[in-house]
């Protein structure tokens, strides 16, 4: 037991994103961990959930969430929850609580939001900070920082802000893909996770219902070329020292790894992946180069594609507060490289308290 006492995890899951549900599934894992045996003797775990209206609950009800006492839909009867109160952190108690674990996927959460809630709090918390979490979450800057850098992308367009109901806008967005891009491409919102509001197009005709689906989350629209793919991730956890885990491939079923495919589908998981040692070592330092450059840190999966047809590796991006539920690479590519789940919680709060 490290300083004689447990350790009081703040526990942070829920939010506003349009990834609430995966957040939950997250958190349950974490917060299962973190109860194991061994754990229960160095920690102890307070919840804080926060509704889809951007309430926070109490511990006692949080936990009861974790636990499926009762629904998380109920909290929908919390719409006024803390509407009054100037502070919406008054009656959280939230005082004892010696290291942050932000469970949060996708906007008011990933981007760097909570994070910068926290730091008014003093206490250390798990994963990145500010800056690394808000480039990490935005794939525009993300790309355009992994392009400064030469790292190997696939080839991308960037609109911004575009108004897709102007007929003149709209024709020059289309005549730009048309020429620049080979089908199929996927369009994606800047700002989005577990491939929410990314659409794959295989022609012309299906170019304007991909951007307005993307800008309905996002005005910052991205453009990728598409390629035949495998779709590879790395882990990486640490801050003064970055460790890479072993390398993992995703194969699916379905036409690309979509929503679906990620949450709801029986893919196959392979871990090591069958690749080239040289290959391999050169995913490993390109992921620990792009992860020092945007200053992210902690724990995050780095993802890449490796193109079928010539081994060539593309850096796809970087998801700073990766998915721990059942179905989610990054506890099962630490699992593969030694720490298991309760293992790894615990290292991921060593890191952040630098122990």
């Amino acid at each position: 037991m490290i300083g004689g006492k447990k350790k009081c995890i703040g526990l942070i899951f829920g939010g506003e994103s349009n990834e609430h549900e995966i957040s939950i599934s997250s958190a349950k894992t974490v917060f299962q961990a973190f109860n194991s045996e061994t754990n229960k003797q160095r920690f102890i775990v307070k919840a804080f959930y926060i509704s889809k209206f951007g309430n926070w609950l109490d511990s006692d009800l949080s936990e009861k969430i974790l636990v499926t006492e009762i629904e998380n839909n109920t909290t929908k009867k919390q719409e006024t929850f803390n509407q009054k109160k100037i502070n919406f952190l008054d009656g959280i108690k939230f005082q004892d609580v010696d290291v942050w674990f932000p469970l949060l996927h996708g906007f008011n959460g990933e981007d760097g939001s909570i994070h910068g809630l926290l730091r008014f709090t003093k206490k250390p918390l798990v994963g990145s900070e500010i800056i690394g979490s808000s480039i990490g979450m935005d794939k525009i800057s993300m790309k355009t920082i992994f392009s400064n850098l030469k790292l190997p992308q696939v080839n991308y367009l960037v609109f911004q802000n575009e108004d897709l109901n102007d007929e003149e806008v709209k024709n020059k967005l289309i005549n730009e893909i048309e020429e620049k891009l080979n089908f199929p491409i996927f369009v994606k919102p800047s700002n989005s996770g577990s491939s929410l509001g990314i659409s794959k197009v295989i022609n012309e005709s299906e170019i304007l219902q991909a951007l307005e689906k993307a800008r309905g989350i996002d005005p910052r629209i991205l453009v990728e070329e598409g390629l035949e793919v495998r779709e590879i991730e790395c882990g990486i956890i640490g801050k003064s020292k970055l460790i890479t885990s072993e390398i993992g491939e995703v194969k699916y079923e379905s036409d690309w790894y979509d929503y679906n495919s990620k949450y709801h589908s029986n893919n196959k998981i392979i871990i090591p992946a069958e690749i080239d040692s040289k290959i391999t070592k050169e995913i490993k330092e390109i992921a620990i180069k792009s992860c020092r450059a945007l200053n992210i840190f902690g724990f995050a999966r780095v993802d890449f594609f490796i193109e079928k047809s010539s081994n060539k590796i593309f850096i796809n991006e970087i998801n700073t507060i990766p998915g721990f539920t059942k179905n989610s690479m990054f506890p099962m590519l630490w699992e593969a490289s030694g720490l298991k789940i309760e293992q790894l919680v615990a290292k991921l709060v060593d890191i952040s308290l630098d122990l």
